[in-house]
């Protein structure tokens, strides 16, 4: 299988519809980094599109990178430039966006650096870069079912590649990806004590079967840091 392929064949639309998840997931960033609609962002490996869409419902100037123009089946109206980061740099000239979002990106390449450099050079002084991918301590079991997968990341080593190309006030921290923990603070400690039950009684063999108990055993590292 060619890797261009990768979107259609894993990411077709009947194993996996688009859902809400993505408008939830950005409305959640948008709050919490404050992020506003005279903002340039850029989205490296935008996949389907979808995240991307969200941010730009919201006003956002978006733009969005992949090596597949699978997006334009979903979003044609989407800022889109195809390119090989594993060769190529990122098309924009330096100190360009305010924000580089990317999710499960990273761990896709053997030197997952030059993402890292080439977000740096592109983002503004100032600029926020915004990275999700799985957390190695909770998906060793799981991580390379993907076969695409290259490079596993902990909290250190994600903050360590950060910092080592220049970036500064880095956060790392778990995340999981269910809208219910993220979305409602009241009940956050509740909903948080129930995934790490599930994740630690329900057995592996459940995993797919449901959402709750897939998404409280594949923990994210979510990252925050800025130019």
């Amino acid at each position: 299988m060619k890797q261009q392929k990768y979107l259609e064949t894993i990411y077709d639309e009947k194993s996996k519809p688009l859902t809400d998840y993505p408008k939830k997931l950005v409305n959640y960033l948008i709050k919490r980094k404050k992020l506003s609609k005279d903002q340039k962002i850029l989205e490296i490996g935008c996949g389907r599109g979808e995240f991307l869409n969200e941010f730009q419902n919201f006003g956002l100037d978006t733009y969005g990178v992949d090596l597949s123009d699978f997006c334009k089946k979903f979003f044609s109206k989407l800022k889109f430039k195809k390119v090989d980061l594993e060769k190529e740099k990122l098309p924009f000239e330096d100190n360009f966006f305010d924000v580089i979002y990317s999710k499960s990106l990273i761990e896709h390449f053997y030197f997952p650096e030059k993402i890292i450099q080439e977000s740096y050079r592109v983002l503004k002084p100032g600029g926020i870069i915004i990275t999700l991918t799985p957390e190695w301590e909770f998906n060793q079991k799981y991580f390379y079912e993907d076969f695409t997968h290259r490079v596993p990341f902990s909290k250190t080593s994600l903050r360590d590649i950060h910092q080592m190309n220049h970036f500064k006030d880095i956060e790392v921290e778990s995340f999981i990806q269910l809208p219910i923990i993220f979305e409602k603070k009241k009940f956050n400690l509740f909903f948080k004590f129930l995934s790490f039950l599930t994740r630690i009684l329900i057995p592996d063999y459940f995993r797919m079967k449901t959402k709750w108990i897939r998404f409280s055993k594949e923990i994210m590292l979510l990252s925050f840091a800025n130019k």
